[in-house]
């Protein structure tokens, strides 16, 4: 496998049109749904989408396998790009004070309350109340399963940073989800 990547990595370096296809098939889904959590609108998410890989292949020979898996390489690039582009966007999104009296602990859930198919359907409408940034941090903790290390290396922070904000967005969401 590892020896695998080099090889399309070496063939990348060449401008091989045959490794351009092999990345795009293999690592274009990720990066699409990565893009597409952070930028909304399918057709801008298209457009970010064809960006990192313009990007990547245009800084390949950045790229340093022993500081980061290709994935989470071109992760990192999906991320600032999509970032980027909202930045230059005029934002239509609602944004919930972060300092509500009142907050409840996520501990103080019950089982009942976490699989509660109303809950679920409360979690996907605050999910969609946050901010790109931790909408971006929740959906490659829990839907692509990146590790804190990886998120952090995305998202060019420290590991510790990156729990204490998935802590503080889990009690935001907790909070959301309360007064829905």
């Amino acid at each position: 496998m590892k020896q695998d990547i080099t090889y399309l990595i070496e063939e990348l370096r060449q401008g091989k049109p045959t490794a351009c296809q092999r990345l795009l098939t293999e690592y274009g889904p990720a990066v699409f749904r990565m893009v597409q959590r952070i930028v909304v609108h399918r057709e801008d998410a298209e457009e970010v989408y064809q960006d990192v890989f313009v990007k990547a292949l245009g800084h390949i020979d950045s790229f340093n396998p022993k500081q980061a898996l290709l994935s989470t390489w071109l992760g990192r690039i999906a991320y600032n790009e999509s970032l980027n582009f909202i930045r230059g966007k005029k934002p239509d999104i609602v944004y919930i004070d972060d300092y509500e009296s009142g907050v409840e602990k996520i501990g103080d859930m019950t089982d009942g309350d976490i699989f509660d198919e109303q809950t679920v359907k409360h979690l996907e409408k605050a999910m969609e109340v946050l901010p790109p940034y931790e909408q971006s941090l929740i959906a490659m903790f829990y839907y692509d399963d990146m590790s804190i290390a990886d998120i952090a290396y995305v998202t060019g922070s420290i590991p510790s940073t990156i729990g204490s904000q998935l802590c503080r967005i889990r009690k935001k969401l907790y909070r959301i989800i309360k007064t829905l």
